[in-house]
């Protein structure tokens, strides 16, 4: 077997998934190591929202563009990926709140994204029977959306097997191996070495361990999410539901199937890649998602599960080239991954083959300053 490849990629979640198909389509032969299964990490257990509602510039170029992806992948990937474009309805419950999300409708209106802060009048008729106690209104955009995150991966895996790709599932990477200050090959679990010039980490909870191993220190740190799927029922409404109070919640009904998939960000957080699911998350969930929508208070929750978000301290990604030659890194998707993932793959194949993307990644770089936060979390 050939054991040399142009780019070698260490991760088959979205991102190396997206990133190795459109190397491959510029005619990159590309290989992905995945140490389990495509979609293993955080990407299998997201709950396949998609939007550009962001509070910085660089997110929401980059998630317009993911969109406009998204919207295509079908015909791309020969496939049904499974996008439905019902937009997202962010909640303000306090004066502060609402000042965010004005704040940054006028940034995302810069960009061209159709966005409105609305009242609580109009809430309640996009999503009827909307509990609008308190609420003040909320920043609604018609152009986010949903998919399915295993049928895009799996799409675009597909894509890089037909242009001469590999996918090597179930094989660790133990050893990047280094030619002065270039990387030129990795060795595996299994002790077999591969070679490529080029390099990029896309492990996701994984990544700091990955970056470790060319002497990089990646401020990338996993922290334990859960998430539910509750059994199906008549369609409801469109949008995914934001409600960022510490109490609050998100979740969205599935267009295709009419299950509810939800999660919510735990206080304090829960470091660590640890995937055990927790009987406080069962009970909580479905009363703040009640809470919500009391129409609710009848469907059964059918699973439980838990993933890693991978944080980095500014809750923007990582992505671009780093002091390794020939070493990248796309990663720290702060629980972004699955939507940022089309574009972010597509630029950054850009930038490993023409070394310029068509939207400049620079303010995710690694070597940035960290101390502005994204705020739309």
């Amino acid at each position: 077997m050939n054991k040399t490849a142009d780019v070698i990629i260490i991760g088959a979640g979205i991102i190396g998934a997206a990133t190795g198909y459109y190397l491959s389509k510029k005619r990159l032969k590309v290989y992905v190591f995945e140490k389990a299964f495509p979609c293993y990490g955080s990407t299998g257990r997201c709950i396949g929202g998609i939007r550009a509602q962001y509070a910085h510039p660089l997110s929401i170029q980059v998630m317009i563009e993911s969109i406009k992806i998204f919207s295509t992948l079908r015909d791309e990937l020969n496939r049904d990926v499974e996008w439905y474009q019902g937009g997202y309805l962010f909640l303000a419950h306090t004066e502060e709140k609402k000042r965010t999300y004005l704040e940054a409708i006028k940034l995302q209106k810069q960009f061209g994204l159709p966005v409105e802060f609305i009242s609580p009048e109009e809430c309640s008729r996009i999503v009827p029977g909307l509990n609008c106690e308190d609420l003040l209104g909320g920043s609604y955009s018609p152009y986010d959306g949903q998919a399915n995150p295993f049928a895009v991966t799996y799409g675009y895996l597909e894509g890089i097997k037909k242009h001469r790709g590999k996918i090597f599932t179930y094989t660790e990477i133990k050893k990047i191996n280094l030619t002065g200050e270039k990387v030129s090959s990795v060795v595996t679990d299994k002790n077999e070495e591969y070679f490529a010039p080029v390099i990029v980490n896309a492990a996701g909870p994984w990544a700091k361990k990955i970056g470790e191993l060319v002497g990089l220190s990646l401020p990338i740190e996993p922290e334990r999410h859960e998430s539910l799927v509750t059994e199906a029922c008549e369609r409801l409404f469109d949008p995914m539901i934001v409600d960022y109070r510490p109490d609050g919640c998100y979740f969205v009904q599935n267009y295709k199937t009419g299950h509810f998939i939800g999660c919510y960000t735990p206080i304090p957080n829960d470091p660590g890649d640890h995937l055990d699911a927790s009987s406080t998350f069962l009970t909580e969930m479905p009363r703040r998602m009640v809470r919500l929508l009391p129409k609710l208070r009848h469907l059964k929750v059918l699973r439980q599960w838990a993933g890693s978000y991978e944080m980095t301290p500014d809750g923007n990604p990582i992505v671009g080239a780093t002091p390794i030659d020939g070493f990248y890194v796309s990663a720290g998707m702060c629980g972004h991954g699955f939507m940022f993932g089309p574009a972010l793959g597509k630029l950054l194949a850009d930038l490993i083959t023409e070394g310029k993307s068509s939207i400049s990644l620079e303010e995710f770089s690694y070597n940035r300053d960290f101390s502005r936060k994204e705020l739309m979390k």
